[in-house]
């Protein structure tokens, strides 16, 4: 009873990882195909009061913004896709690879898009969509993380 239980609660977190990755790379397509809209609109005025100190993209920087959200969206919905993957295969396998390309990409994610956000006094990037998103693929990292180091069972 005790396996069953353990089962469970791993295939929930793993699940968790999953569907919060496929979750995660649509909003990318979304973001680049269709990045100015209701959702949106917040992350932009962030934007534009850092780096203009105005509630909205200058004219003149309005195309850059159209074209930097498709890359920008793209790589977001490729990152969590490959997750999405990773989660379903071989974190689901608990292949301790798995697990720790999770956390090296996400690790090298943070620590530079943070810089740079601290640099450029984008906070609310840091402590809203960083922080956020650490979390939710952390606590499947977190809540899991015994099972990677039990012996795998293939039965």
């Amino acid at each position: 009873m005790s396996f069953l239980i353990k089962h469970i609660n791993f295939l929930f977190w793993q699940k968790w990882l999953f569907y919060t990755s496929l979750a995660f790379a649509l909003f990318g397509v979304v973001f680049a195909l269709y990045g100015k809209n209701l959702l949106f609109m917040p992350y932009d005025q962030m934007i534009a009061k850092v780096l203009w100190k105005s509630s909205y993209f200058p004219p003149e920087a309005e195309p850059f913004r159209a074209f930097i959200y498709g890359p920008l969206g793209a790589t977001i919905a490729c990152c969590y896709i490959l997750v999405a993957f990773i989660a379903r295969y071989a974190f689901k396998e608990k292949q301790r690879w798995a697990r720790n390309a999770i956390i090296t990409a996400f690790s090298v994610w943070v620590v530079i898009d943070s810089a740079v956000c601290l640099y450029f006094g984008m906070y609310p990037q840091i402590y809203l969509i960083n922080a956020f998103s650490i979390i939710v693929k952390a606590l499947p990292i977190i809540f899991t993380w015994k099972y990677f180091s039990e012996p795998v069972s293939h039965t």
